[in-house]
């Protein structure tokens, strides 16, 4: 039956829809090129694909506005899928960028609460995808924070830990997992993959 005929009979369509959420990674990802923007196209007419990123965050606040953003009046039985993409704030060093720095056992910890919560509401670990920080290229981001007056305030040696913590909350949840951390360095130069040595660059984003 065509869309227009299943109007005409008065029946609402419940489209389906993948949800990406995330930190700035997933807010710019709807850019030209970027990677939410190219998975719509892939998608569409099959699914909505609504970005929930949400630049400067970690999963200490990710966690307390999820419920606001997915729940059973707000459409969870039409997400068939979810995408969990944080730790790249989180895992900003603690004396340098306090604001944003998250414990590693927290960030485990808050992964995992966001998981039950999405169960609570009927979306099953099937339906949910969790993806790693991508790897960190350091002097590329020290430039950037040098530009603003700062320190350098994250090392790949510590993204690499929250990559990892990542990985684990996924076999312990039963949850997919994209481990980028890992996948970038995977022998070869990784800083193509990255603008400014923390976000993803056109390349980064097609990876």
């Amino acid at each position: 039956m065509a869309l227009a005929e299943v109007g005409a009979c008065g029946r609402l369509l419940l489209w389906p829809r993948v949800v990406l959420f995330g930190d700035s990674i997933t807010e710019f990802s709807f850019q030209e090129n970027g990677w939410g923007a190219s998975l719509a196209e892939r998608l569409v007419r099959k699914c909505d694909v609504v970005n929930r990123g949400l630049s400067g965050y970690n999963t200490r606040w990710a966690k307390l506005i999820l419920p606001r953003l997915i729940s059973k009046s707000t459409g969870a039985e039409s997400t068939v899928a979810v995408t969990i993409f944080f730790g790249a704030n989180d895992s900003a060093l603690k004396d340098l960028n306090p604001k944003q720095h998250v414990p590693l056992e927290e960030y485990a910890a808050n992964l995992k609460s966001m998981i039950q919560y999405l169960k609570s509401v009927d979306i099953t670990e099937d339906r949910i995808i969790l993806i790693t920080p991508p790897p960190l290229q350091e002097s590329a981001w020290e430039k950037e924070c040098l530009a603003k007056g700062d320190k350098l305030n994250r090392c790949n040696a510590t993204t690499g830990e929250y990559a990892q913590a990542c990985v684990q909350v996924a076999r312990d949840c039963g949850t997919d997992v994209l481990d980028l951390w890992s996948l970038m360095q995977k022998n070869q130069d990784f800083s193509s993959y990255l603008s400014d040595g923390l976000h993803l660059s056109t390349k980064g984003n097609s990876f």
